[in-house]
């Protein structure tokens, strides 16, 4: 079943596209920008940049896929066009005519994305499906946004087969049940191997958060029906691949479910997406598991376009000592904004306990945890006991140490969170009269179509009419919220709640969960913490891995390929704690435009406490990269990796202990004492 919401908000956002462009929508056309281009006609539509080009046959306005072609590699993954069309909508019906009428625009969808060419295609009957084709000049593919007005029914799950020991033919095609697919194509290469990639969030919940399943091509391999977010399939002889992204909220969040995301019928060679409406893109890329996290994570950067003056900051937050609002005060704020100073912090964040209003985590007593508005008209505003000047003289202090401010925030959900506007205005007059840019969202509960319509009404408003100033840190640590890939635009997503008053926070599991997420992840789209080591000690004994094992830089180190997220009180840090991660702070943000600027890639093995781990942020001409090296609790003081840039000869070190040379095309590091790293800069 198509979601309403999905459906309702993408044939708006059709409306004003078609307005906004002056021209009527025309049977056929072309347009091109900046390398990006769309024609189309009744018969075909093509799409394409420098690095990809699709094709569709078109009958009665569905789409047949007929070729998508990597232009560098020059591989053509379509072998032959499938008998089933996609986009296609659960609940079609009858051979009747029907024409499609386009238009293209030229723009922005909003204020922090990169500027696109987006083919909007509209059919002429009652149906009203509507195609948007976005296609940026640096992708690897296009994202496509497929509504119409047909209500489907739901899927139900599908039964799988057990094997009866009855021998048949495996090139007898299985039969193939009718949903509301995305894409079905049927692919070139001999061999295949396919992979779901399964994604945690209620981090409160899971602590390992990316788990990956695959299957080869073989004419045995039956039908998969396969939930999730994204998947990959990959030539093994080439190491070209596709990548597959649904940007929506993971399978168990989602208000209206489906049977399967993705459909693996190896025999065939046939891959086949379903959908509910939501965007989608499918990606080419060469060069194996690197090439594939360069696709994505350009791909999302277009989707947020990387600004140093908003992005990749260092935030402070205190809720990690574990006071909650017992300190939050005028008093106390000022005291955190001296010694954040010292620390080299870019934003410094007060969580619950700056408003009028008391929650369910108060250390004050039990208060709500949704439904603000009803039980306080006056929930959100500053709490005049604790700032008597209002929240101007913490912020002013802030700013005059050069650093900006951020505010903890819940969002009502309430009645399909009918007070959107209200948490809108609230935010936007926070942004508006003390220059608050930073707010992390809580507490939300997206648990049906006309929630999610709502949220993202929000969303849209508080970044159009800030425009884009505002960052939305989304916290994914409980509940049921647009995750990892539901609305990527709004800024960096909160992964964890971990402290050492609880014993769960542990440096090689954070560690862990950024290397594996940055997998599929952009690095630069996730929030990740480190604690003040010296508290809770006696809570872990004598664990080797315990955060006091680790040196206070280290712990930075940890969390500064995505944005560094200091859980704890700064005015209660030792005085070694300060100078140690000062010192690399200071590094740190003389580097990170350029590190930032760069494709972020894990390097070594999965951190396991034992590892040998890391990452490299390799140039986009490839000229330098940045290489993040740490040598986990093991007793090998040597190790080597690939160099990611070619013929290098130059390496500067940058922070940590150790040396590093190059050999036969290969960096090799030598760091002398486990639980210690090493960063450098290798360039031609």
């Amino acid at each position: 079943m198509t979601s309403p919401f999905i459906r309702h908000a993408a044939i708006s956002l059709l409306l004003s596209v078609s307005a906004v462009a002056g021209k009527p929508p025309a049977a056929s056309g072309s347009a091109a920008f900046q390398g990006a281009y769309a024609r189309w006609s009744p018969q075909e539509i093509v799409v394409g940049n420098s690095h990809f080009e699709r094709k569709w046959s078109v009958a009665r306005g569905l789409f047949t896929a007929t070729s998508f072609r990597d232009v560098a590699s020059g591989i053509e993954w379509i072998a032959r066009p499938a008998d089933q069309p996609a986009p296609f909508p659960a609940g079609e019906q009858g051979d009747g005519p029907r024409d499609l009428a386009g238009v293209v625009t030229i723009g922005r969808a909003n204020e922090v994305e990169e500027e696109s060419l987006v083919l909007t295609l509209t059919s002429t009957d009652a149906a009203l499906f509507s195609y948007q084709i976005q296609v940026f000049p640096r992708a690897r593919g296009a994202g496509i946004t497929f509504c119409s007005a047909l209500d489907g029914e739901a899927v139900a799950e599908e039964q799988s087969a057990s094997p009866t020991g009855v021998e048949i033919n495996p090139n007898d095609s299985n039969e193939v049940s009718v949903t509301d697919l995305l894409e079905d194509i049927l692919l070139s290469p001999h061999h295949v191997r396919f992979t779901q990639v399964v994604l945690k969030d209620q981090t409160d919940h899971h602590s390992q958060l990316v788990f990956e399943n695959s299957w080869l091509s073989t004419p045995s391999e039956g039908r998969l029906s396969l939930p999730g977010n994204l998947f990959h399939v990959e030539d093994p002889l080439t190491r070209a691949g596709l990548v597959f992204v649904k940007f929506a909220p993971l399978p168990h969040a989602r208000p209206v479910k489906s049977a399967w995301d993705a459909q693996f019928l190896g025999g065939e060679r046939r891959l086949r997406f379903a959908g509910q409406g939501y965007p989608f893109v499918m990606l080419a890329y060469s060069g194996g598991c690197a090439g594939r996290i360069e696709a994505l994570h350009s791909y999302q950067r277009q989707l947020r376009k990387y600004d140093p003056s908003r992005d990749a900051m260092f935030l402070s937050n205190t809720w990690g000592d574990r006071s909650r609002d017992a300190r939050i005060n005028e008093a106390f704020i000022l005291e955190e904004v001296e010694a954040c100073a010292r620390l080299g912090v870019d934003v410094i964040q007060i969580d619950d306990g700056w408003q009028v209003g008391m929650t369910a985590n108060s250390a004050r007593g039990r208060g709500v945890w949704n439904d603000y508005w009803a039980s306080d008209p006056d929930f959100w505003k500053p709490n005049q006991e604790r700032f008597p000047e209002g929240l101007g003289k913490v912020v002013a202090a802030a700013r005059e140490k050069g650093m900006k401010f951020g505010l903890w925030y819940a969002p009502d959900s309430i009645k399909h969170a009918v007070n959107w506007q209200r948490d809108a205005d609230r935010i936007l007059e926070l942004h508006r009269t003390y220059g608050i840019d930073y707010f992390k969202l809580d507490s939300m509960k997206v648990e049906s179509p006309a929630t999610g319509e709502n949220v993202r009404r929000f969303f849209d408003r508080v970044m159009t009419e800030s425009k884009g100033r505002v960052v939305l840190d989304l916290d994914v640590t409980a509940e049921i919220r647009p995750g990892y890939f539901g609305a990527p635009a709004c800024g960096p997503v909160f992964v964890e709640n971990r402290y050492t008053d609880f014993r769960n926070y542990w440096p090689h599991l954070t560690l862990r969960n950024l290397w594996s997420l940055s997998h599929f992840v952009d690095p630069l789209r996730l929030r990740m913490e480190f604690l003040n080591h010296a508290r809770s000690a006696d809570k872990y004994g004598d664990d080797p891995l315990a955060p006091a094992s680790y040196r206070p830089d280290y712990l930075f180190a940890t969390v500064m390929y995505a944005n560094p997220l200091g859980w704890f009180e700064a005015s209660n840090l030792p005085e070694d704690y300060l100078a140690q991660v000062a010192s690399l702070v200071a590094v740190w943000k003389r580097e990170r435009s350029a590190m930032f600027s760069g494709t972020i890639l894990p390097i070594g093995d999965a951190p396991d406490g034992t590892s040998w781990t890391g990452f490299a942020s390799v140039a986009i001409g490839r000229e330098s990269a940045h290489v993040l090296v740490f040598r986990e609790l093991n007793d090998r003081p040597e190790w080597s990796v690939e160099l990611p840039v070619a013929d290098a000869t130059q390496i500067t070190r940058l922070a940590g202990r150790g040396t590093a040379r190059i050999e036969n095309g290969r960096l090799v590091v030598n760091i002398p004492k486990a639980l210690d790293f090493l960063w450098v800069k290798v360039g031609r």
